[in-house]
């Protein structure tokens, strides 16, 4: 299949989506590959942990990452470049010895802080129901 019958066939599918009932109907086709992306950047765990640990302002690198239990250095490194080239985290790096380096969330990023933090709360508050319904499943009981 050539790459235009398959940007054919991922518009059709679009079309498609778009006439049926929802919130996708309401977006075009660059809206929604926009809205993906962003979601796909947010929604990241390692996002959503960034953006609530930077909520009471600017951390440095390193006390970020102690924050945050389970994420690597690497993990930690790519997620906040991708934070900052969408605008939402900043870094202010000090000219001192040691080097010092802070994060802190811009305007837009604080304009995600509610959203993020609700989400974290929400699965929090129903974290042990989520348990249950997935040792259910994973027990062989789809009910």
């Amino acid at each position: 299949m050539s790459a235009g019958d398959l940007r054919r066939r991922r518009t059709s599918v679009r079309a498609n989506v778009r006439a049926a009932p929802g919130p996708c109907a309401h977006w075009n086709d660059e809206d929604a590959d926009f809205i993906r992306e962003v979601l796909d950047l947010v929604g990241d765990k390692w996002s959503v942990l960034i953006i609530g640990t930077l909520a009471d302002g600017p951390v440095r690198y390193s006390d970020l990452g102690d924050a945050i239990p389970g994420i690597s250095q690497r993990m930690l490194t790519l997620t906040l470049k991708h934070l900052q080239r969408t605008g939402l985290v900043t870094r202010t790096s000090y000219p001192e010895v040691p080097p010092r380096v802070e994060y802190a969330l811009t305007e837009l990023g604080r304009s995600l802080l509610s959203t993020v933090l609700a989400l974290a709360a929400w699965s929090a508050d129903h974290h042990t129901e989520i348990r249950r319904h997935q040792t259910t499943y994973d027990n062989g009981s789809t009910d």
